[in-house]
């Protein structure tokens, strides 16, 4: 499964969502919005979300906006069917 995360460096929420996939031993890639090259990272969650708020979870093409842990366990159950 593959999962990402994007993220500013500067969001709470960031870094509990990359908290809570370690935790969970989840490997992921960090999406840092801030250092992604021309713009990439947000066009992609842009694309993905329809905005450009952190974090952004994607489960395989399953989204979640936000860290709400419930949300992500279905989104994770989800994914993985």
């Amino acid at each position: 499964m593959e999962v990402k995360i994007y993220t500013i460096p500067t969001c709470s929420w960031c870094a509990k969502g990359k908290e809570w996939l370690k935790k969970k031993k989840i490997p992921f890639q960090d999406c840092n919005i801030a250092e992604s090259q021309n713009g990439q990272f947000r066009d992609e969650i842009l694309a993905k979300s329809g905005q450009i708020s952190v974090p952004v979870f994607d489960f395989n093409g399953v989204i979640v906006l936000g860290f709400n842990e419930q949300k992500l366990e279905e989104a994770l159950e989800k994914a993985k069917k």
